[in-house]
């Protein structure tokens, strides 16, 4: 979740996708997204990600996540 997007949503009134999905190099964001496998929530205050996220979904390899458009 990008909660940047999350904030300026709220503070123009827009509904822009807020969920990150990352492939390799690919990154999408999306409204609805389904992961039909094995994922886990991280959560590491002490040691986020290099973008700032403390909180993440990790997806294992080959797993099918599949988007829907907006809600």
């Amino acid at each position: 979740m990008n909660q940047h997007y999350i904030r300026s949503n709220r503070k123009h009134g827009a509904n822009n996708p807020v969920i990150r999905v990352e492939s390799g190099k690919s990154v999408r964001y999306y409204h609805d997204v389904e992961i039909a496998g094995k994922c886990r929530l991280v959560y590491r205050p002490n040691n986020p990600l290099s973008c700032g996220a403390q909180l993440w979904i990790e997806v294992a390899e080959g797993v099918m996540v599949t988007s829907f458009q907006g809600t």
